[in-house]
């Protein structure tokens, strides 16, 4: 770990937002920040000896000095183009805070809570300390000790024992253009009891130009026993931001659990998914998509703990990257004495587009019980010469062709994603940011019946 840098500038923000804080009057919640900012100050920033960052040098955020992100009033026109449609909830925020009138929050199934933390902090605090830091590590981490220090607000979304949301709940984050360096600590906490059923998309855009924005958000999702959740994470802000994300999720007995991201945009990008199998019987899905140009660096780092026996895990990395970007992929399965009879594969896939396009792959498995099935591969390539053939044997150009093989292989991780709405955002998004040509884009259906339906067309 490194020094902190501007440790002053730090300490005066941690002062001042102490000072607004949500529950500033709750003595747990301000142990919590406090024994949080000290660890934060005490490790510093991640360097690239450290073993979990061997592939991403943070230094460009170590270095910058932050302030806190600008109160934004935005129109429900400015934020018309990001929206989901047929959320069962939407909850926007602006530049890290929460904006109640571009919200919409008439519709919320009835056992299902959906509000501001802040708001959650300030009326239910019994309900939320339940939970909140309970599960992601600031001992760790120092980006999840950082974003610890500085809660402030982000989205609580409890589900009732048994009920079933059938369309996904949609976060939306967007930072706005300024001046100066502006940073965000947006802090999620989803709770779904026994036997519910909930999606949750959390989407991260940027809007009115680009600016130096740093976001570093935490999520922390309780799985109840035989519940079913899906969480989803897109990441589409401008080139100049910096977006660390954590989600940290703890699953009960036979849970089934899937985390799907997405990762488009952001000039510097590191996406952690922990989850831990804590319960026997569970199961988890850890499925993923990165698509990297120009001098992008997205680095996806999965821990997976299996602590329980009987439980199993899928992770599924795809990686499309051009220019001269980098991306990594870092999955670590962990397997504890007592979790005999695990069941835990790994796999990730990538596509480099060009001479300086770079990936880092590292599988790696930590097996401590004796009774297991565990596997691990990566593979690393580019779109290939006897499809493109093929392709254009049909009648098909070659830039055409390259754009349909890359929807297809982009199509593995979308087709995984049992929510229909977030698919068809999802999709939606994928097609816009690989720049189809007009007759190539699919208007519906999976990315991957895009190229029956081309070679239909030439017969």
């Amino acid at each position: 770990m490194a020094a902190v840098a501007h440790i002053d500038s730090w300490l005066e923000n941690f002062t001042e937002a102490e000072k607004s804080a949500a529950g500033r009057s709750l003595p747990w919640l301000h142990r919590l920040r406090e024994d949080a900012f000290a660890r934060f100050c005490e490790t510093g920033f991640p360097t690239t000896k450290d073993e979990d960052w061997r592939f991403t040098n943070v230094s460009a955020i170590a270095r910058t000095a932050f302030r806190p992100a600008s109160a934004v009033r935005l129109a429900p026109g400015d934020t018309a183009a990001w929206r989901v449609d047929d959320a069962a909830a939407t909850l926007v925020f602006v530049n890290g805070r929460f904006s109640a009138e571009l919200s919409e929050l008439d519709f919320v199934p009835k056992g299902v809570t959906v509000a501001s933390l802040r708001g959650r902090i300030e009326s239910h605090p019994e309900e939320v300390e339940k939970h909140l830091g309970r599960y992601a590590d600031t001992q760790r981490d120092p980006f999840v000790a950082l974003n610890t220090a500085f809660i402030g607000d982000g989205a609580y979304v409890h589900v009732a024992r048994g009920v079933v949301v059938e369309a996904p709940i949609y976060l939306l984050y967007l930072s706005t253009k300024e001046e100066a360096a502006t940073m965000t600590h947006p802090r999620n906490l989803i709770v779904a009891d026994d036997e519910a059923q909930v999606a949750v998309i959390e989407d991260y855009a940027s809007v009115g130009g680009e600016s130096v924005v740093f976001s570093n958000a935490v999520t922390e999702l309780v799985a109840g026993e035989s519940t079913v959740a899906q969480h989803y994470l897109i990441e589409r802000e401008h080139l100049k931001a910096f977006n660390v994300s954590t989600l940290r999720i703890e699953q009960g007995r036979s849970a089934n659990v899937a985390s799907h991201s997405v990762l488009l945009g952001g000039g510097l990008v590191r996406n952690n998914v922990h989850p831990v199998l804590a319960g026997e019987g569970g199961e988890c899905l850890i499925n993923g998509l990165f698509l990297g140009t120009g001098s992008q660096h997205l680095d996806n780092y999965m821990h997976v703990e299996h602590a329980a026996p009987h439980c199993g895990s899928r992770q599924f990395y795809n990686g499309i990257l051009d220019g001269q970007a980098h991306g990594v992929f870092h999955g670590r399965i962990v397997v504890h004495k007592i979790a005999q009879k695990t069941d835990a594969k790994q796999t990730n896939r990538n596509l480099l587009l060009s001479d300086d396009a770079q990936i880092d792959t590292k599988p790696q498995l930590e097996i401590y019980a004796d009774d297991v099935k565990c596997t691990h591969g990566a593979t690393i390539g580019q779109i290939e010469e006897n499809a493109l053939f093929y392709l254009q044997s049909r009648g098909i150009s070659e830039m055409e062709a390259r754009k349909l093989l890359l929807m297809a292989f982009a199509d593995e991780c979308v087709e995984r994603m049992q929510s229909d709405v977030a698919r068809g955002h999802i999709e939606r998004l994928v097609n816009e940011h690989l720049l189809f040509t007009e007759g190539i884009a699919p208007q519906s259906g999976t990315l991957g019946r895009v190229v029956e339906r081309k070679l239909e067309e030439v017969g």
